[in-house]
């Protein structure tokens, strides 16, 4: 055994070794980043689709240390309080009919965990103890826990995690891009919902307890937008078969142009939605599970959900989003989302025009992501020796730009840049970021010609 040197480490020491450098970062302003060395850096990931409202909001600092002197915690099993109550209001409020009661978490995995835990809870106390599979997307993400990475559509979790995971029955994402010959975006929709029919059947709807699913994926799909169709048709057929319908918008709460991706489908409503990192926007750990009046009272009625974690609307954490809400009403953030992500969509479109390995520009809101292919015409991926996405994102920042993406499933399914910008950006950021991009396009595609992945 060695002696170390030093003690203590950044987190980084466990992380695989990477092409892309980790910048030591000493302050934060706005969307930018400053680093030791003197750098600075446009953030298009709000850190990770979660510092939304950006940092040092004093309203968000202000109002948790005005509760950590009046109660820093309480445990929910044991008492009451009122930042809990005055947020689970905020939630439900801005989420609307349907979603009328709020279950209080402290991250996305851990809320997505509790969500297939209490219809879990609610199905086998009704008398259904058969409905324990679950059924999600390839791709798709779903978490970090056994659980969750088990029913998401990752294969790159298989080989370490597989015997540990839960795994889920998985059936074909709706992607809008990577879709069957000859068929529009909403046939295309239609006919993906037809797997999950087929996987319910299969399995026998007496075993299947819930479908869980992004509405506007994330990393897994690089922002894919569930087509109405198909959102219509999943809908229905959960109905029929008596199988909960679950969206996943850790990501995608907040930063779609509404409070809920869900509120552009109000005819395809799932029985929960799972919100999380815009709702702490960075400041706590904060995550909830939006379900309606109506399953909260038969789950109470049953028996209740005993399950809980230590910091479950802790008061600090519930003070903090309280604030982010306040913050987000205030200054219309989840509006200029929509407005904004309209502008970056566009001039993303414009770049697309110069960069042909730009295959797809697609999104919500300021949810986006760019597909990169060897072709436009045939959607060619790159091989994984090109390395593109990763080789992209550490140009980037040559330029002095933090973005994210990534090459998953082996690129069976694609390969994106990922642009989740912080609902405070303006036109003058946007002009930043684009300024950036083509550049770092234009070097990263000389780079590819003489390496031999594009032709010349």
């Amino acid at each position: 055994m060695t002696t170390p040197t030093t003690l203590g480490n950044h987190q980084e020491l466990f992380f695989s070794k990477s092409v892309i450098p980790r910048p030591f970062i000493t302050r934060s302003e706005g969307m930018w980043f400053y680093a030791d060395d003197g750098k600075k850096y446009i953030d298009t990931n709000a850190g990770a689709s979660v510092a939304n409202i950006g940092p040092a909001n004093e309203r968000v600092l202000q109002a948790m240390v005005d509760q950590g002197r009046r109660m820093t915690f309480s445990y929910v099993r044991f008492s009451r309080h009122e930042p809990n109550i005055e947020l689970t209001r905020r939630i439900a409020e801005m989420a609307g009919p349907g979603f009328e009661r709020v279950h209080l978490s402290n991250d996305g995995s851990e809320a997505n965990e509790m969500a297939i835990k209490l219809l879990r809870t609610a199905a086998y106390k009704a008398g259904k103890p058969a409905k324990r599979k679950v059924i999600s997307l390839m791709p798709s993400y779903h978490g970090g826990t056994l659980a969750t990475m088990g029913w998401s559509g990752d294969s790159d979790y298989v080989a370490p995690y597989g015997d540990l995971m839960v795994p889920s029955v998985k059936i074909p994402a709706p992607l809008t891009y990577r879709r069957p010959d000859g068929m529009s975006v909403e046939e295309a929709g239609s006919a993906a919902a037809e797997h999950l029919e087929r996987a319910i059947v299969e399995q026998g709807p007496e075993n299947v307890l819930a479908f869980i699913m992004e509405p506007v994926g994330g990393t897994a799909t690089g922002a894919n937008v569930a087509p109405e169709s198909y959102l219509k048709a999943v809908r229905e057929i959960c109905d029929r078969y008596d199988v909960f319908m679950v969206f996943d918008e850790v990501m995608s709460a907040t930063r779609t142009g509404k409070f809920l991706a869900a509120q552009y489908h109000p005819d395809a409503l799932p029985d929960a939605a799972v919100i999380a990192k815009g709702l702490g926007a960075g400041y706590v750990p904060l995550a909830a599970v939006a379900l309606s009046e109506e399953l909260t009272a038969r789950l109470s009625d049953c028996g209740g959900f005993d399950l809980s974690h230590t910091y479950n609307a802790n008061p600090i954490a519930c003070a903090a989003g309280c604030a982010v809400l306040d913050e987000m009403k205030d200054h219309n953030l989840i509006d200029n989302g929509a407005v904004m992500g309209e502008k970056l969509m566009s001039r993303l479109n414009s770049l697309a025009e110069r960069w042909p390995i730009i295959g797809d520009v697609r999104g919500r809101g300021l949810m986006i992501g760019l597909e990169l292919v060897v072709d436009r015409e045939t959607k060619q991926t790159f091989s994984g020796a090109a390395n593109v996405s990763a080789n992209l994102r550490r140009t980037a920042m040559d330029h002095g730009l933090l973005i994210g993406g990534r090459r998953l499933n082996g690129g069976a399914f694609g390969e994106f840049l990922m642009l989740t910008p912080a609902l405070i950006i303006g036109d003058v950021e946007i002009d930043e970021i684009i300024e950036r991009l083509d550049v770092t396009f234009s070097d990263v595609t000389k780079q590819l010609v003489e390496g031999g992945h594009l032709p010349g």
